[in-house]
């Protein structure tokens, strides 16, 4: 989950693009003129420069200003990865009573095998408040071109479900999957589970902690991993500031007990998923030290472990352009299909 870092990385974003549009006259501002005064003064004009300056700097901006900054984040939020773009059509089942309990199941157009499509199950990210399983840009299209089925998981969301109640959702959605693998033309024996973000987190979660899948956990062929920061709860909300606070605390409350609970990473001890692709952005601190944790733990249990730090993308880029041709998590994901 993004924290700290990508915080500042889509706050510096909201800037830049707003001090773009003033410098061409365009209408969006997601900044007032006093607040992009405030920002130019303290940082500069360079988009780079407001990042770094940001980081270190930000405390210096008026009470107003850094209210301003928060509500932008929530709109870039709000406003990124949440077209389908996808030209596939899913298949809905629902797996609970709840309105959003539901999957988007896509299947390739090429021959079954024997034992049925081998199967992408992806949770989407919007820390734990937002987002839907609607939120899957070119992925079914691409996993599907793979001879992958692609399913995407609605799950409930804060306020309304706690994340105790999230990764049940995961995990029922998953069982549901296995259960009825014959009838849906899918392997129940190679079945991998991808998030991102908040979702990578709940990936983690069930692919760590067999309290949610029980002994299905045990027939995982694998779990991808796309910048998530959220694999130890207690270690994060320490190290984090004010704007972590703010994303967590309603998510894992203040109570470290049920934080750690919640915290993929303090239950790397076996038993686990058995293959593991973790990728994160390497200039995000956070999700680079939480990311080398979790590894490093499941690596110490036996599983199989791939870690990656990535150049050139972001936390959001790493998950929207994830099957587009000539990037490095397509061509990292695809070998490890390759090898499931």
């Amino acid at each position: 989950m993004h924290a700290r870092g990508l915080i500042t990385i889509l706050l510096a974003g909201a800037v830049a693009t707003s001090v773009a549009a003033q410098q061409a006259g365009g209408r969006e501002r997601m900044l007032s003129r006093e607040c992009r005064r405030e920002v130019v003064q303290l940082c500069g004009m360079n988009r780079s420069a407001i990042r770094e300056c940001l980081r270190e700097k930000r405390d210096a901006l008026s009470g107003q200003c850094k209210a301003q900054m928060a509500q932008a984040m929530a709109q870039r939020m709000r406003q990124t990865d949440t077209d389908a773009g996808t030209t596939a059509r899913a298949q809905p089942i629902a797996y609970g009573t709840d309105p959003v309990q539901k999957i988007d199941l896509y299947t390739p157009g090429a021959a079954r095998p024997a034992r049925g499509y081998p199967l992408l199950v992806y949770i989407h990210g919007g820390g734990w408040r937002n987002g839907s399983k609607d939120m899957v840009q070119q992925k079914p299209d691409f996993f599907n071109e793979q001879g992958w089925a692609f399913a995407s998981i609605g799950y409930r969301l804060l306020p309304q479900a706690p994340v105790e109640q999230q990764a049940a959702d995961v995990a029922a959605a998953i069982v549901k999957l296995t259960r009825d693998a014959g009838a849906l033309g899918i392997d129940p024996d190679r079945i991998i589970v991808m998030g991102h973000s908040a979702g990578a987190h709940l990936a983690a979660l069930v692919g760590t902690d067999p309290a949610w899948l029980k002994a299905d956990m045990a027939g995982l062929a694998g779990v991808i991993l796309l910048d998530g920061a959220g694999y130890d709860v207690p270690r994060q909300m320490q190290q984090g500031g004010l704007l972590t606070s703010r994303i967590y605390e309603p998510a894992f409350g203040t109570d470290p007990a049920r934080q750690a609970r919640l915290s993929p990473a303090r239950h790397a001890a076996a038993p686990n998923a058995s293959r593991w692709l973790i990728l994160h952005v390497a200039r995000r601190e956070d999700a680079a030290a939480q990311s080398m944790a979790l590894a490093s733990g499941l690596r110490e249990a036996g599983a199989a472990v791939q870690l990656e730090a990535l150049d050139d993308v972001s936390h959001m880029t790493i998950n929207r352009e994830l099957g587009q041709d000539g990037n490095d998590q397509t061509r990292l994901v695809q070998a490890f299909l390759a090898g499931s």
